[in-house]
């Protein structure tokens, strides 16, 4: 069964569409980006399953369920902004992550944070942008959720803060969980991905293994994409 679909989604902001009849299923296991330029539905179609919005029209559920107080026990999700509270220090937001989240691995959230290396009562609000991209990540990877939403978790970051974002997501997300990925950024995520999904005005232009597309075009999936997609780049 899938762990998310998509069918016939729909998204209008008050008269601009957003997401149009969008079909999209995913199973568990892959780690897919969900690729396209600003403004193509992404960062929608992300909010629509973290249950931050409502489709138009359609329906998009998680592993079987519609989007709401269920689901979000499932699934761990990173917007592409500051989130957690900035007055906190990494001991308090354990305490708050270990409380709120039932499937909150507090022994993997101190090893990765030991590596980071950061003082412990610091306040997020006193850390670099880097450093506080960093922690975010490592408590949203912390959880033992069956998705993960992670949108554009690169965007913005120096290059070893992504070297070190995406070395986090292969290495402590479970196998049987699904890692979607929303990006703009293809070249420096391409090596992780499964699969690849691409939007283009709000619809799936194409879904199809990482692997299978770079077989059959003979090119790198940023290198298809800037042939195909003249229009957008990085």
């Amino acid at each position: 069964m899938s762990m998310l679909e998509c069918n016939a989604l729909t998204k209008y902001y008050g008269g601009v569409q957003a997401l149009k009849d969008v079909d999209l299923s995913l199973e568990s296991g892959r780690i897919v980006g969900l690729v396209g330029p600003n403004g193509s539905g992404k960062t929608t179609l992300i909010k629509l399953a973290q249950h931050l919005l409502t489709p138009t029209s359609g329906m998009i559920t998680i592993d079987g369920m519609l989007p709401g107080p269920e689901t979000k026990s499932i699934v761990s999700y990173l917007p592409d902004r500051d989130f957690l509270p900035q007055w906190m220090n990494l001991e308090e937001l354990t305490v708050f992550y270990h409380n709120f989240f039932g499937d909150f691995n507090p022994a993997k959230s101190a090893e990765m944070l030991e590596q980071l290396g950061v003082n412990g009562n610091m306040p997020l609000s006193k850390m670099s942008k880097g450093t506080r991209e960093k922690v975010q990540l490592i408590f949203t990877m912390s959880r033992e959720a069956k998705v993960y939403l992670l949108d554009e978790p690169i965007a913005g970051v120096d290059p070893a803060t992504r070297d070190y974002i995406l070395r986090t997501i292969l290495s402590n997300y479970s196998e049987n969980a699904l890692v979607l990925i929303s990006t703009h950024l293809i070249t420096d995520v391409e090596p992780i991905l499964d699969e690849v999904v691409f939007l283009q005005k709000g619809t799936i232009a194409l879904h199809e293994n990482a692997d299978a597309l770079r077989e059959r075009t003979g090119k790198s999936i940023d290198g298809y994409f800037r042939e195909v997609y003249r229009c957008w780049g990085n």
